[in-house]
């Protein structure tokens, strides 16, 4: 039986004046599985994540998200997903329990719904400070607050862009035993990280982005296969300048 693709990226583009921060990158993410895109800074991690949830036009290409074209099917395709960035930016007046009353009503969540969910997520993240203005917050606060607001619509496809960063180890470990549970249950899960250990023991999937173009795609073990490597830290480098880490090293 065929696998449904809830992601598809077809020859994406994105130059900002001079620099093509994007390259004619393709790939396609099923239903049920945890996509993970890895890159070095600067690669283009994140300016394909902003073109695939409708927040950045590309320059070319096409981006589709449960059949529905992204550019041109913006609210509905906003409807079905849920976005956490890695610099959360969000309204500074308004206290967390606001702000995720906010989101609810947005997206038309049942108030009882809402606060049941609400109540299970800020319980498994610790989050005891909804009563407090999100200007107070420190990242870690703030990230934790965007995980609840997008988890509690429970989306069929999630965007996370190194949703890690901020979160002390307890929260880190959840949010990673909540990503399989959704992809168990259907979701589809497309995860930018640089941290390997992460990418290696969650992903179905992995895409490898540098300078721009998609170098190399496929499960661990065709990872392996491909660049004759055991580790994802030694794939990783090999495809990404190795030769050129060591010579750094050897020069210090």
């Amino acid at each position: 039986m065929e696998k449904e693709k809830a992601i598809i990226a077809r020859k994406l583009k994105k130059a900002f004046k001079d620099i093509l921060a994007v390259d004619d990158v393709s790939f396609e993410v099923f239903n049920g599985e945890i996509y993970g895109f890895l890159g070095p800074n600067g690669a283009g991690k994140t300016t394909t994540l902003r073109m695939l949830t409708g927040i950045l036009r590309p320059t070319s290409g096409e981006a589709e998200i449960l059949g529905m074209n992204v550019f041109k099917n913006p609210l509905e395709v906003k409807a079905k997903i849920g976005v956490v960035p890695d610099e959360p930016s969000i309204y500074e007046n308004l206290t967390g329990q606001e702000f995720l009353e906010f989101i609810g009503s947005i997206f038309s969540m049942k108030k009882s719904d809402m606060n049941q969910r609400i109540s299970e997520l800020c319980k498994a993240f610790d989050v005891n400070f909804l009563e407090k203005f999100i200007g107070d917050y420190s990242h870690g606060m703030r990230q934790k607050l965007m995980l609840v607001s997008v988890l509690m619509r429970k989306p069929r496809v999630l965007f996370l862009d190194e949703p890690t960063v901020g979160l002390d180890a307890k929260s880190a470990k959840i949010l990673k035993m909540l990503l399989r549970k959704y992809a168990n249950e259907g979701a589809a899960i497309f995860m930018t990280t640089h941290v390997l250990e992460i990418a290696e023991k969650m992903c179905d999937r992995i895409g490898i982005i540098d300078k721009g173009k998609l170098i190399a795609e496929g499960t661990l073990e065709e990872l392996r296969g491909k660049a004759k490597k055991e580790s994802l830290e030694d794939i990783f480098l090999s495809l990404t300048g190795e030769d050129e880490i060591k010579e750094i090293v050897n020069n210090l």
